[in-house]
């Protein structure tokens, strides 16, 4: 087959028929017919990446390289920030973005075990998770009801004289309010972790100016799962533009190590084999020595390269989250007052000075309705649904020991609006490849469940 072929223009046919066969085979769009089931999320995607992972496999690099090196730079751009660093999941990501924060490198600012790090437990468990692993100690906040975000006249009541950050996620693609929180952590020299795994493309307008979401803390955090903004398949990011900060978090990412040489490079900066190092012998091989406790996080150049062709969809995708969540916000409001229970449900709102890049739809059953038997009613009818990840993270049974000792963890108030959304909440999608019939259908269903109780 490729007799007399150079192996350019071999690779050149092989994406050629990659390309035909994902528009034959994947690029055929179906009609909705009610009834059928609509994920809460789902992959949008067409020819461009599975060419760029076939190309990829053609290179069988296969741990980071040339794909890995171009989507860092591109997400880096569309964020506006110097630094970036591909992971291997969203929840890779919070772990090195904490991690970083008890870095030696960072003096008195360094995270130590016992600090305490402001977030919330009405939310997913990786934001929290690297925080306890340390041995520091989560200071859950409340929320409220229906931003669904920190309450932030509470901010001051959660500060002790060990507080060193706050790490909060912005639910469900909704901004928490950045303005408060970065004043908040100004004011007492505190790092703010943003996790963005839910809100890539959000805005937020702080000191006159947008922001995208992710670009105010000092670090911040992304997943590439397959239900997320755009995908890589397993994946994600941590992005800065403070530079000590990203040396950091190469260097917990990959392995711990010193050297900043990326894979496939050796000696970039001329003193790999002349310099002293801890008690190591003058002259170590610098490839091997190690500042950090470090992990291997890498992404694979695979994945990388569905990176490189979602992110140019990435503001296609954003606009039509936006599109679907004011559709479906409408169609429930509609609906909910043609049948005269309009009061039945809380529908989410934006944060003031914010302009959503929606995950989600996040609906708050209202008095006298039963969440389990809507949830039940519309998931029969095709409706996917979800609740809002761990509900109140602390009721879980992976905080049993915690909860009887009472040492581990310190609560803010009585996190009441916590446990209305875990008892009270779920949610539905808004992805990129949801058609109008279908949230019109979605709309008519959730009013209907409800009028069935």
């Amino acid at each position: 087959m490729f007799e007399n072929k150079t192996e350019q223009q071999a690779r050149e046919e092989i994406l050629d028929m990659v390309r035909q066969y994902a528009d034959r085979f994947h690029g055929q769009a179906k009609e909705f017919q009610e009834g059928q089931k609509i994920p809460y999320a789902s992959r949008v995607y067409d020819s461009a990446e599975m060419v760029n992972l076939v190309d990829s496999a053609l290179d069988f690099w296969l741990t980071s390289g040339r794909y890995t090196e171009e989507f860092e730079k591109k997400l880096a751009q569309y964020l506006g920030l110097r630094y970036c660093s591909l992971v291997n999941s969203g929840s890779s990501a919070n772990l090195l973005a904490f991690m970083a924060l008890t870095s030696p490198l960072l003096g008195e600012r360094r995270i130590c075990r016992g600090d305490e790090v402001i977030t919330v437990a009405a939310g997913f468990p990786t934001t929290v998770t690297p925080i306890l692993q340390f041995g520091a100690v989560p200071v859950f906040v409340d929320v409220t009801i229906p931003q669904y975000n920190i309450d932030v006249t509470q901010l001051e009541k959660a500060l002790s004289e060990r507080t060193k950050a706050v790490m909060i996620a912005h639910t469900l693609g909704n901004p928490f309010d950045l303005g408060a929180v970065r004043a908040f952590c100004d004011r007492y020299g505190l790092w703010l972790v943003e996790d963005n795994c839910d809100a890539l493309g959000s805005v937020y307008t702080i000191a006159g100016k947008k922001r995208l979401t992710g670009t105010i803390g000092d670090i911040g955090t992304s997943s590439f799962y397959p239900a997320h903004h755009m995908t890589t398949g397993e994946g994600g990011a941590v992005y800065t533009d403070n530079a000590l900060l990203h040396k950091i978090i190469r260097s917990f990412r990959d392995w711990g190590r010193d050297c900043v040489c990326p894979s496939g490079h050796d000696n970039l900066c001329g003193h790999r084999f002349d310099k002293k190092y801890g008690e190591l012998p003058l002259g170590y091989d610098h490839k091997y020595v190690y500042s950090h406790f470090g992990y291997n996080l890498k992404a694979t150049d695979l994945q990388a390269a569905i990176g490189c062709a979602q992110i140019e969809k990435l503001p296609k995708f954003v606009e039509r989250r936006r599109h679907n969540f004011d559709r479906l916000k409408a169609g429930l409001i509609a609906e909910g007052e043609a049948a005269g229970i309009a009061d039945k449900l809380i529908l989410p709102e934006a944060c003031e000075h914010s302009q959503p890049s929606w995950f989600g739809f996040l609906i708050t059953c209202g008095e006298g309705v039963d969440r389990s038997r809507v949830v039940q009613y519309v998931e029969s009818h095709g409706v996917q649904t979800r609740m809002l990840f761990a509900g109140n993270l602390t009721k879980h049974p992976c905080f049993d020991e915690m909860r009887a000792s009472g040492r581990g963890y310190r609560v803010v108030g009585s996190l009441a609006n916590t446990d209305r959304i875990m008892a009270d909440s779920f949610w539905i999608g808004v992805y990129p490849g949801m058609t109008d019939e279908m949230l019109d259908y979605m709309a008519r269903t959730i009013i209907m469940a409800i009028k069935e109780q």
